[in-house]
C-alpha cells in the first residue's frame, strides 16, 4: 500500500520552529544612585567602597598571627645575635696569642691569660679569655703587648652568639690600654723598677 504525503508533509516541517514564543527579556530595574550625604551611599553592596568592608574574621586573625610571629622572630634574632648582654666590661691579663683567621670573613682572634687566674693559687686554672679584636688597630696594640710581654687592660663587649663577620668568639675587644705591672700585681709580686 502506497501512502501519499499531504502538502504539509511534502514541504518538510522544521522541528526547531515552534509556536511558542521566546520568554520576554525582563530588564532589571536600575539601581538608585545615592549621593555621599545619603546614608545608603555608604551601605551599598558593591562598588568603590567594597575594599573598606571588613574581611572574614578568620583571614584577619591569620594575618595578625603571621605579623606577631614575624615580629617575635625579628626580636629574637636581634637579641640573640646583635644586642650585647655585657657592655663596658674590663679584663686584665697577658696576651698569649693573636692571629688573623677566617675563610671568607677575616677577623683577629686571640687569647688572653687573665691576671686573676695566674695569681689565684688556691684554685685550678679554669680557662683562657678567648676574644675577637674589633678592628686592626686594636689587634696591633695587642700584638705589641704580646711581644713586650706586658700586661694589658682590655674593654670588651659580650654577645649571646657569634656571627661570621664579627668573629668566632662572642667576646669582642673594643679598647686596649697598657698597664704597669706594679698597678695590677700585689706588692710582693710586682717587679722592682
Amino acid at each position: 500500500m502506497l501512502i501519499i504525503p499531504d502538502d504539509d508533509e511534502k514541504e518538510g516541517t522544521d522541528f526547531f520552529e515552534s509556536d511558542e514564543q521566546p520568554a520576554p527579556v525582563v530588564k532589571e530595574p536600575k539601581k538608585p544612585t545615592y549621593k555621599p550625604d545619603d546614608p545608603a551611599y555608604w551601605e551599598e553592596e558593591e562598588g568603590e567602597w567594597e575594599h573598606l568592608r571588613p574581611r572574614s574574621s578568620a583571614r584577619v586573625w591569620i594575618w595578625c598571627g603571621v605579623a606577631v610571629v614575624t615580629v617575635g622572630l625579628f626580636i629574637a634574632v636581634w637579641l640573640r645575635f646583635f644586642s650585647p648582654y655585657v657592655e663596658d666590661a674590663t679584663q686584665y691579663g697577658y696576651v698569649e696569642n693573636i692571629e688573623r683567621r677566617g675563610t671568607i670573613f677575616k677577623t683577629y682572634e686571640g687569647v688572653l691569660i687573665p691576671y686573676k687566674e695566674l695569681m689565684d693559687t688556691t684554685r685550678i686554672y679554669r680557662r683562657d679569655f678567648i676574644f675577637t679584636a674589633k678592628n686592626e688597630s686594636i689587634a696591633i696594640q695587642l700584638k705589641k703587648a704580646q711581644f713586650d710581654t706586658r700586661p694589658v687592660r682590655v674593654g670588651y663587649i659580650r654577645y649571646h652568639a657569634t656571627v661570621p663577620w664579627r668573629g668566632s668568639s662572642n667576646i669582642v675587644i673594643t679598647s686596649v690600654d697598657s698597664v704597669s705591672p706594679s698597678r695590677i700585681l700585689p706588692p710582693e709580686y710586682a717587679p722592682s723598677l
